[in-house]
């Protein structure tokens, strides 16, 4: 006990450490500016190392946003499930930890026989000359607690416990990622759904514009003003832009219901206000997160350093395997034929087994089994480097994608307004013989293109400031979403 108590200190593989934070000090090539270009009267601060609010998506400003998010937290099944499979990794550590602790158990016999004459001739002899033995009935109770450990010599046990504790890391950063890919999909889809309504209400002013034309030439055509190819043509105009119509609502009804499947209900039971760019505020400063803390803020790269702790483990474990195990085992109980004299110490029997147990072939396998999981550890450190850059190629993107929309919303804010301009200039001169019809339709579909521009450059803006806040963590870290997980409520199983 001595011996296994002292090589119980050490465990065989690697021992895990975290890697480090890249050595880089900014996301992008080039510095970013401190704000962006003023567009739509609002411009974005960066504010490098500004910490990131659990709930950022009440930056917004909307209380339907808010509630729609508060309604998912509650009510997604896919948050549901990564919170008991996080419940489901915990508790298979807290079973492998068992194996730590000695193993005790009792057991209580009551057995009624008879023996045959056939049976007391085995145990004691011939009865040739003894003659049949008619033996009566008898009782025999057996009382006994049992008592086994397998020392932890060389940490086998600790490496498994390890792994299942590197696997339950995993799944709860897992489930920090659906919390922020959840909360983030339902802001897109707001904006989305803010965007589409915008293009509607616009596409619907431009047919109406154009609806109008059309009454002016048909009138013009009846006094013999305009020709019959300017009203056809005009008719053709108002089909093309009613044309256009149809996919924007049908984008905008998908949306509708992407946002019931956030929410956890039936396209058919979702009756929430529509969004609208006006009700979504744009937030007047952003975070920028220091690089070498973005690999602690992201969950999917934590994810990925929970599994290359487990590979890790897992070479410990595979290493254990090829080393002798220890089985110690004690037995004492009693046994009696009455049960008067079951606890007495001439009835008392008891036994003590140690044994230990070499793999001496097992035709390669376990030494296979060790180096492929030294393959699995190289792998997974792999894997987490992909995911590194991929996490600071989002933070650089959205960074960028920032910088750039404000320029084309302030772009396409000035051409919506210089061709709204020119075609109320372009119709009046039709109108005096100024100008050719064509003109008309010219400016009429630069106009039409102009507005939407400019609905999908605002929506892009916001679209755009949600990623950022995902790619930075969503603030996670202020959140204690692990322990709502540990606590489940009724109705888990449907």
């Amino acid at each position: 006990m001595l011996l296994c108590s002292g090589l119980a200190g050490c465990a065989v593989g690697p021992d895990y450490h975290q890697p480090s934070a890249p050595g880089v000090s900014g996301y992008t090539a080039s510095p970013l500016p401190g704000t962006t270009r003023a567009a739509d009267g609002v411009s974005q601060q960066f504010v490098t190392g500004e910490d990131i609010s659990g709930d950022w998506w009440t930056l917004f400003r909307s209380p339907e946003l808010n509630s729609l998010i508060n309604t998912a937290l509650q009510n997604n099944p896919n948050l549901l499930a990564a919170q008991n499979s996080l419940l489901e990794a915990e508790e298979n550590v807290r079973a492998e930890q068992g194996a730590f602790f000695p193993s005790l158990s009792g057991n209580f016999q009551a057995e009624r026989q008879k023996p045959s004459s056939a049976e007391l001739a085995t145990a004691g002899g011939s009865l040739t000359n003894v003659g049949p033995v008619n033996v009566p009935p008898f009782s025999l109770y057996n009382a006994s607690v049992s008592v086994s450990y397998s020392p932890d010599v060389f940490g086998l046990t600790r490496r498994q416990v390890e792994s299942l504790q590197a696997q339950a890391d995993y799944q709860r950063y897992e489930l920090e990622a659906a919390y922020l890919t959840l909360t983030s999909n339902i802001v897109t889809a707001a904006v989305a759904e803010a965007s589409l309504n915008a293009q509607i209400a616009a596409t619907k002013q431009i047919i109406a514009i154009d609806q109008s034309q059309l009454d002016i030439l048909n009138k013009q055509f009846s006094y013999g003003g305009v020709a019959m190819a300017d009203v056809l043509s005009e008719q053709a105009a108002l089909a093309s832009a009613t044309a256009t119509l149809p996919p924007l609502e049908s984008q905008l009804a998908q949306e509708r219901n992407q946002l019931a499947d956030y929410v956890g209900t039936y396209p058919a039971n979702f009756h929430v206000e529509d969004f609208t760019l006006a009700s979504l505020n744009l937030p007047g400063s952003v975070p920028v997160s220091v690089p070498s803390a973005l690999v602690n803020q992201r969950p999917d790269i934590q994810a990925a350093a929970a599994q290359l702790h487990e590979a890790s483990a897992n070479v410990g474990v595979a290493t254990a395997n090829m080393l002798p195990q220890i089985e110690l085992s004690a037995n004492v109980g009693q046994e009696a034929l009455q049960m008067g004299k079951l606890f007495t110490s001439e009835n008392m029997l008891w036994s003590l087994v140690a044994g230990i147990t070499q793999p001496i072939f097992e035709g390669g396998t376990l030494n296979a089994k060790r180096k492929a999981s030294i393959a699995a550890l190289r792998a997974a450190g792999a894997q987490y480097q992909v995911t590194v850059l991929a996490a600071f190629q989002n933070v650089a993107n959205a960074l960028q994608a920032l910088q750039f929309d404000a320029d084309t919303l302030a772009a396409n804010q000035l051409a919506a307004q210089t061709s709204a301009h020119s075609l109320q200039v372009t119709q009046s001169q039709v109108q005096l013989g100024g100008q050719p019809f064509t003109a008309v339709l010219t400016a009429q579909s630069t106009y039409q293109n102009a507005v939407i521009a400019e609905v999908r450059a605002e929506a892009s803006r916001l679209a755009d400031t949600a990623a950022l806040y995902q790619a930075l963590g969503g603030g996670w870290w202020h959140r204690d979403d692990a322990a709502i997980a540990s606590n489940p409520c009724c109705g888990l199983i449907p």
